[in-house]
């Protein structure tokens, strides 16, 4: 029993990033098909490695060159995998009129204007408000709502990365898969998760924000539960449910919505 989960996380680790699994973690179909579940963990897996580049990169750098190194590092570990994903999915919103034609769209390898612009503001707006948090937590942020500690920002890098593969999960619950061919590289991970497994995910991707005070912590979830809804409507009112790269634009733009909860409550 035991193996047989830590089998499906290593799956799950070998599938989101780049990192190495053991030798004996064999790939199947229906192994990852029950990955999901630790979506969430290997989250807070890439937010622990973009903390601790931070911090190292802190110890030499200013504080905006440490995130930019950090970011860097999660990027590498996962090798742009939920980037490519909201990428692809800008191209294929913004260039597609019908379903089919975003459906095409979206699983063509070449990037289109819509997904290189749309990728470039979601990373810079990351940037800027880790930016922002970083500085308010090195400062002791005298004038911020809430007392912060020099570690406010490897705390929110953390939660941030777990909550947001949480938000990617529940797409997967709540959601149908819309792709009807076996070509989408996501299509093991489409099986319904039942509500066991979505409790583990969720308890993997909000445990973390324990790290954070409460009063920040309940706004940055509250505005990256908000993005997840008005995704998932948007999904389903254009081409009826999700795919792959709709999961990687979810977790992209609530992992930056948790830092912009984060921020507002902060800097009020």
């Amino acid at each position: 029993m035991i193996r047989t989960e830590v089998g499906y996380f290593f799956a799950a680790l070998r599938f989101f990033t780049r990192l190495p699994v053991p030798a004996w973690v064999g790939h199947s179909s229906a192994g990852l098909s029950h990955a999901a579940r630790y979506f969430p963990l290997v989250g807070l897996i890439v937010g622990l490695i973009g903390a601790v580049v931070t911090w190292l990169a802190g110890l030499l750098w200013p504080t905006p060159l440490a995130i930019l190194a950090g970011m860097a590092a999660t990027l590498l570990a996962t090798g742009a995998f939920h980037e490519d994903g909201l990428a692809d999915s800008i191209d294929g919103f913004g260039g597609g009129w019908t379903r089919e034609r975003m459906l095409a769209i979206m699983k063509d390898s070449r990037l289109g204007s819509y997904g290189a612009i749309g990728i470039a503001l979601v990373l810079l707006a990351k940037l800027e408000v880790l930016k922002v948090l970083g500085v308010l937590g090195a400062l002791g942020a005298p004038h911020a709502a809430v007392p912060l500690a020099p570690t406010f920002l490897l705390a929110a890098l953390i939660a941030g990365h777990a909550a947001s593969r949480f938000a990617a999960v529940t797409l997967i619950y709540f959601l149908d898969y819309v792709r009807d061919d076996e070509s989408g590289k996501s299509k093991p991970l489409a099986t319904r998760l039942s509500l066991g497994e979505l409790t583990v995910a969720a308890f993997c991707g909000l445990v973390p924000s324990l790290l954070l005070p409460l009063g920040p912590r309940l706004v940055a979830l509250a505005l990256a539960g908000l993005a997840t809804v008005l995704a998932a409507r948007y999904f389903v009112r254009r081409i009826g449910g999700y795919t792959g790269d709709c999961l990687g634009a979810t977790q992209q733009l609530t992992e930056l919505a948790f830092y912009l909860g984060l921020a507002a409550c902060v800097c009020s």
